[in-house]
């Protein structure tokens, strides 16, 4: 009987921090706590006012550090089986950054801490599904984007030596050697002052030398960098569609869990008639 007791006790504090996890207001509430330990650590950036309110901004730190740690508590409690906390890689990722922040606030490492208060920021993608998302589909297309990487690699390089061989004598600033060539055709690439700053001064000696522009404007820009959004937009979609798979087991595993405490329940009262 007091095993009993003791498993109702149990699933009835579980029910209750699910009920904290889970409600509509505790995802803004930690949201809100991320944004006001981005705004500390702003304000931090000011020697005169860091230097003045030290003790406070370390007191709050330490305050905010411990209201995430219950919020992990809370969340791996409320996780049915608990194991299942762990699969997510994003659940490791908040671990880590609490944990991390424990064990230099006791060390005392001041520089260290405080860029561990900076990078606690990046909670946010893992508390705001939309961000979480967005970040699930950019690590999806890393295979895909290796092979665009390398196709892009080829193209750089033979218009490098294209390049430094062309205008070497020309613009030696810009395409003297291999590496400043490509230093150049990557600036190019990102449509950054290409015409008046580089294009025209030598247009000006080689008439020619807008063939050689153009050409990689249109490859690298607008057929390769189209590639990698195209990617990405893919498995933006694929992840939407993961995330409403394991949305929907998700629900159906919490209807199970529901369904076999209650017959633990049941079975309790029987037992008790």
């Amino acid at each position: 009987m007091e095993n009993t007791n003791t498993e109702l006790s149990s699933s009835g504090f579980v029910r209750a921090v699910q009920r904290i996890v889970f409600h509509r207001a505790f995802t803004p509430v930690i949201i809100s706590l991320i944004m006001v330990n981005a705004i500390l650590v702003g304000f931090e950036t000011y020697p005169s006012l860091y230097n003045n309110y030290k003790d406070w901004f370390f007191t709050a730190d330490y305050i905010l550090l411990w209201i995430f740690t219950i919020e992990i508590a809370m969340r791996f409690i409320a996780t049915r089986p608990t194991k299942d906390f762990f699969k997510s890689s994003w659940n490791w990722f908040d671990f880590l950054i609490v944990a991390a922040g424990h064990i230099f606030v006791g060390a005392h490492f001041v520089t260290v801490l405080r860029i561990l208060r900076v990078l606690r920021v990046l909670r946010a993608i893992s508390v705001i599904p939309s961000l979480r998302k967005l970040v699930d589909a950019l690590l999806m297309t890393i295979p895909a984007l290796g092979t665009i990487m390398i196709l892009m690699s080829i193209f750089f390089y033979i218009f490098a030596v294209i390049g430094t061989m062309l205008f070497a004598g020309i613009a030696p600033e810009y395409f003297g050697n291999l590496q400043l060539t490509l230093l150049t055709l990557f600036q190019i690439v990102t449509l950054d002052s290409w015409a008046s700053g580089l294009m025209r001064p030598i247009f000006a000696e080689a008439w020619w030398s807008w063939i050689y522009f153009v050409i990689f404007i249109l490859v690298g820009t607008f057929i390769i960098f189209n590639l990698f959004i195209g990617v990405i937009v893919n498995n933006v979609e694929k992840a939407s569609e993961e995330e409403k798979a394991e949305e929907e087991n998700k629900e159906l595993k919490e209807l199970r869990q529901e369904v076999s405490e209650m017959k633990a329940m049941l079975k309790t009262l029987t037992e008790r008639k």
